[in-house]
């Protein structure tokens, strides 16, 4: 009895501690923590944030409104510039009725200069009667040529005020805040009813169905993993239990480093690594900033 005792306690000895040596990763490969892209959304307008719905911890899809900067100022200034658009445009008519007359003046100067023309030939009229026609004549035509510059000068200003308002319509556009990408409220750094300016951060975002656990690995190691390879992730399930997850090798650093401070001994910090990132799909279990551990094969 004593014998089956001792072989009991011995086995669950011998447990207990491939258990703790399992758990202190002698058997994995690499460690690190877990990482997502933070997107930093901030305002592309200057303004009172009149409307702002995103909450920490809130899903927001790509393209969703999540704010709005007031536009009154911008809409009084379009208002404005379509004012003086029509005030330009109103000088077109009295312009173009002058060209008109231009013409016209034009015309009846080309029929009078045919007939002295003839009427020189047939010596029935003078040179000066010739040389007073064809000076008319290019008078009226200096005289179409600067009306004409006047329509082309109302064109132009209609244009740039055009611009103007394409410049407004832009700017009330960017009022509206929305959301660049589907993803996780991480931190928001307002509330409605706060003045903002333009390039000041409105909240910081961060797609979580997919985690990146950054490793660093030996400059032996390289040789047993490549980009695209899948490997094993190890997560703590709980206190006792460890929890695997396939992930897939997505980056791998082309220069070496020392490792992070963050390795406790001394003699591992001095060491050369290389940081590589493992993707992992999550399922809610993994956080930004959670450990993890990796198998190659």
């Amino acid at each position: 009895m004593n014998k089956i005792k001792i072989t009991l306690s011995a086995l669950l000895i011998g447990i207990t501690m491939f258990t703790a040596c399992d758990r202190n990763g002698n058997t994995s490969d690499a460690y690190g923590n877990f990482e997502a892209t933070e997107i930093m959304v901030s305002s592309l307008s200057s303004g009172q944030l009149l409307v702002f719905v995103a909450k920490e911890g809130e899903l927001l899809e790509t393209n969703q409104v999540v704010g709005l900067v007031d536009t009154i100022d911008l809409s009084l200034r379009k208002a404005q510039l379509f004012s003086q658009k029509q005030a330009i445009l109103s000088r077109l008519s009295s312009v173009n009725a002058q060209l008109a007359v231009n013409k016209q003046q034009l015309l009846n100067a080309q029929v009078d200069q045919e007939r002295i023309h003839k009427l020189l030939e047939e010596g029935a009229a003078t040179i000066k009667q010739k040389d007073d026609i064809d000076g008319n004549i290019k008078l009226i035509e200096r005289q179409m040529t600067a009306t004409k510059s006047q329509l082309e000068s109302i064109n132009s200003e209609a244009v740039a005020l055009d611009s103007q308002v394409a410049q407004v319509n832009e700017s009330i556009r960017k009022s509206t805040i929305v959301n660049p990408q589907k993803g996780i409220v991480l931190s928001k750094y307002v509330e409605p009813a706060e003045v903002v300016s333009f390039g000041k951060p409105l909240y910081k975002l961060a797609d979580l169905s997919v985690l990146e656990l950054k490793v660093y690995v030996s400059g032996g190691q390289l040789s047993q993993f490549a980009l695209g390879d899948e490997v094993t992730v190890i997560i703590d399930k709980n206190k006792t239990e460890l929890q695997q997850l396939k992930g897939t090798i997505s980056w791998i650093s082309s220069t070496a480093e020392f490792t992070p401070k963050t390795i406790q001994t001394r003699e591992e910090r001095v060491e050369l690594v290389y940081a590589a990132k493992v993707r992992v799909q999550n399922n809610g279990q993994l956080k930004i900033g959670m450990p993890g551990e990796i198998l190659f094969k």
